[in-house]
Order: C-alpha cells, then sequence, then structure tokens
C-alpha cells in the first residue's frame, strides 16, 4: 500500500491516499522508523521499508499493512 510520510510538529505523519486518512505515527519499532513497524493513531500497523541513510521527507513508500487491529 502506498504510505506517504510528512513530518509535523508533534512527529511523523502517514497519508494514505486510498483511503484518505491521514493519521500520526505512535509508536515505531525502530528510531526513525525506517525498516521496522510504525503504528498510527488510528490502530493500523505498517511494515516500513529499510533505508541505509534517510530519505528526504516527504516521501511516498510502498509498505504493507500488518494489522488493523486496535490495541
Amino acid at each position: 500500500m502506498k504510505v506517504m510520510i510528512s513530518e509535523g510538529a508533534k512527529g511523523f505523519v502517514a497519508y494514505v491516499a486510498k483511503k484518505d486518512l491521514e493519521e500520526p505515527v505512535v509508536a515505531m519499532e525502530k528510531p526513525g522508523m525506517w525498516g521496522g513497524w510504525a503504528k498510527l493513531g488510528n490502530g493500523w500497523i505498517f511494515q516500513m521499508p529499510a533505508y541505509d541513510v534517510p530519505p528526504a521527507l516527504p516521501i511516498t513508500v510502498e509498505a504493507r499493512r500488518l494489522t488493523d487491529r486496535e490495541e
């Protein structure tokens, strides 16, 4: 799923155009988000691509949705 990642005043923000959804990133597996999972404010969890050097933001990436359960 294509996810646009940008940086807002309070941290990372994810926008999923296919669902017209914009949510803050509330938890990350790894600092800087890349190469691990990222959890959005609505409970969705995405596996983010890995980068050797963090990319410039905003960026659109192909991320796999792992779950949509809220905890």
